[in-house]
């Protein structure tokens, strides 16, 4: 494996958001670092039928992998590797296919190695129809190289 790959090229497969994987997400998202400390990262979406739970609406695993995807994309612009180490999921109103929403996320605060990020699926009048709260551990990379999880950068 190239070491000189960045995090998001080896990511290339990742389910949520890789472009190198045929069954995957493809979610692509915007970053707003206006605030260094608080950054928000947001994506458009809008599900077919693969993704279909109850007739007409996203399956709740999927909400959940939504969610859980946008706050992971808040650990770049805080310059850290963080892996999911709990998350709650509410699941407020049926996620519908086939409609646009928005996903969104925001870093609520750090401390010490914990960070923990909100993420909410909406429609696009602002109604909130799932939200998340997650508790993500920043990783040591070298570790991760040593379990051969990774490979460093260099």
């Amino acid at each position: 494996m190239d070491t000189n790959l960045t995090i998001d090229e080896r990511a290339s497969h990742c389910f949520g958001c890789g472009p190198a994987n045929p069954q995957g997400l493809h979610l692509v998202f915007t970053t707003d670092t206006s605030n260094p400390e608080a950054p928000v990262a947001t994506a458009h979406i809008q599900l077919d039928r693969l993704h279909e739970g109850p007739p007409g609406h996203i399956h709740g695993g999927i909400v959940a992998t939504l969610l859980d995807e946008a706050m992971s994309k808040l650990n770049r612009p805080l310059n850290v590797l963080a892996m999911t180490r709990h998350m709650e999921v509410d699941y407020l109103r049926p996620v519908p296919l086939y409609q646009s929403l928005v996903l969104v996320s925001r870093h609520l605060s750090r401390q010490g190695r914990k960070l923990f990020h909100q993420a909410e699926i909406q429609h696009p009048d602002g109604t909130v129809l799932a939200r998340a709260k997650g508790l993500f551990i920043v990783v040591d990379e070298r570790l991760l190289a040593l379990a051969g999880l990774t490979q460093p950068e260099s």
